[in-house]
């Protein structure tokens, strides 16, 4: 068997500059992965990277060349475990490139199957929890606007961006808006553990679900102290990366939150999934701001998972592919029932 491999960088405009604690997004830099077998079959991926984790497109670029020459030197969609493994020691960072290729290959050997990707998997769709849609940072007349937008586009559970001397008058203001809203805020790092049990108090008066990673990554004691103190749940995102981090965070949140470009591909994901279970906690699986080349998979993990913030690709101006629909927060992943991760062009 031969496959035949190949990559191109795109250029997404977000509908809305996105802003959180550590600053500001006017364009979402994808690169989209393709690889096709000698039946003319192809499957889709795409990387998101992240310059907080050291990756950027240009990076990405750089080593795919070397990753999807391990791809054709094996020659096989479905020998999955075998190309993620070499994939990890011939480029040992970068995993959203990773992470785009693991996608196109599953996308792929999916459709070699005939089925969607949940069905290869075995999962079940009827446990697919519903994704929130996220309200970045904005004046407070902004974010009442696209509360009011949300809510009238039907979804029913908000993420709220926070890390700001006007968190108060942010909650207070969005709870105005969606008085029946599920809540759940992201910090992204920008409190300190003492602000975070403080700010629990009154979060949990506004009825907020859960707090995602409130302190730096780089304080684990410091997030420790806040789990043990706080009022409401605690999520943790930065200090959960790849799967050796699930043990280091099981006495200090919570909620794991995955994302599939930072723990580098599918099969890692899934490993996460489970040994975040072996460990007690509840698993939420996050995104970039990417397209649907790389969010359909994750929408396929659905069935594993307890939250979902999966919402990346509606945030874009325009998305090049359509994937899962994601209407009103809900994937509905047998809506269309398309082979491998039902992304094709839009």
């Amino acid at each position: 068997m031969s496959l035949d491999t190949e990559f191109e960088r795109v250029s997404l405009p977000l509908a809305n500059a996105f802003t959180i604690a550590r600053g500001t997004q006017e364009t979402a830099e994808n690169v989209i992965v393709k690889i096709t077998d000698e039946g003319g079959m192809t499957g889709i991926g795409g990387a998101a990277p992240s310059a907080h984790y050291g990756e950027t497109a240009d990076t990405v670029e750089a080593v795919l060349p070397e990753l999807l020459d391990v791809v054709e030197a094996v020659g096989d969609p479905h020998a999955l475990t075998t190309i993620e493994e070499r994939m990890r020691h011939t480029v040992e960072r970068n995993p959203a490139a990773r992470c785009a290729v693991s996608i196109a290959l599953h996308d792929l050997a999916a459709k070699r199957t005939g089925l969607p990707l949940y069905r290869m998997w075995g999962l079940d769709p009827a446990e697919t929890p519903t994704s929130s849609f996220t309200i970045g940072l904005d004046t407070t007349e902004k974010i009442r606007e696209k509360t009011a937008d949300a809510v009238d586009a039907g979804y029913s559970t908000l993420k709220v961006k926070l890390g700001t001397d006007r968190d108060r008058e942010i909650i207070e203001a969005i709870r105005e808006e969606a008085p029946n809203a599920t809540l759940r805020v992201d910090a992204n790092e920008a409190w300190t553990p003492r602000e975070t049990v403080r700010n629990s108090r009154w979060l949990a008066d506004h009825d907020v679900e859960f707090i995602e990673q409130p302190v730096s990554a780089a304080d684990p004691a410091g997030l420790k102290f806040a789990y043990e103190r706080s009022e409401l749940p605690i999520a943790a995102d930065e200090s959960c990366i790849t799967l050796s981090d699930i043990p280091e965070i099981a006495d200090k949140c919570d909620i794991a939150n995955l994302k599939l470009m930072k723990c580098g591909g599918l099969l890692e994901a899934k490993r996460m999934v489970h040994a975040a279970r072996a460990e007690g906690l509840e698993v939420m699986l996050g995104c970039m701001i990417e397209s649907n080349a790389s969010i359909a998979a994750g929408v396929h993990l659905g069935p594993l998972l307890d939250y979902a913030d999966l919402d990346g690709s509606l945030l874009l101006e325009s998305d090049p592919y359509e994937g899962v629909p994601l209407s009103e927060g809900e994937m509905q992943l047998t809506t269309r029932e398309l082979p491998g991760t039902g992304v094709r062009p839009e």
